[in-house]
């Protein structure tokens, strides 16, 4: 398995609060992993769909409990999951029972507290934790911060905000071979960085 595939939680805000409310900034965001996004109600008996930003969707089996962001912080919501299909899940969320009641949960993240996540495996970091690390090479030159994780293939893309714009390159051990998260750095092998570097 490469480097890096195994992040277990995307945290990259996808924009949409709904009804209920965006949390304070004030709220230790990485206290609380964003695991998924309520996309729709589905049928009539309180079900929603669920889009999981979970590396392992199975996880969701696991849960009976999770939050969602209110005005006034984080706020937990039961979760019983109904089944789970075609990368989607399916569940009532605080004992939805019709459409009506699933249809104010339209558009809301869903988080898993870090106390209640799957713990990391050996060579893996959460992205909420890697997200605002500075990259730097061997000669100390920074090359800049990462601002984004993406997940589309069999490798994940780390972008970087730079000086200049932006770069993306995969994550790989040869071209990253050191992240400290204590210390909010990623370690880069300059001269493999230039050879997958995409730049804009």
């Amino acid at each position: 398995m490469l480097y890096y595939h195994d992040n277990f939680f995307n945290m990259k805000p996808k924009g949409v609060w709904g009804a209920i409310g965006k949390p304070p900034k004030t709220q230790a965001m990485n206290d609380y992993l964003m695991i998924g996004t309520v996309l729709k109600p589905q049928g009539v008996r309180g079900e929603c769909k669920i889009r999981s930003w979970a590396a392992d969707i199975s996880l969701f089996d696991t849960w009976s409990e999770l939050y969602v962001g209110t005005p006034h912080g984080f706020q937990p919501v039961s979760l019983q999951v109904i089944r789970i299909q075609d990368d989607f899940v399916f569940a009532r969320l605080n004992g939805s029972a019709s459409a009506d009641d699933a249809e104010k949960y339209r558009g809301v993240e869903l988080y898993i507290d870090r106390a209640h996540a799957a713990p990391e495996e050996e060579g893996s970091n959460l992205i909420a934790d890697l997200l605002g690390c500075v990259a730097r090479d061997e000669d100390g030159n920074e090359i800049g911060v990462l601002i984004d994780v993406l997940q589309y293939g069999t490798v994940d893309t780390w972008v970087f905000k730079t000086k200049t714009g932006s770069l993306m390159a995969p994550a790989l051990l040869s071209v990253f071979p050191k992240v400290d998260i204590v210390k909010r750095a990623i370690q880069v092998a300059r001269e493999k960085l230039e050879e997958v570097a995409v730049r804009s």
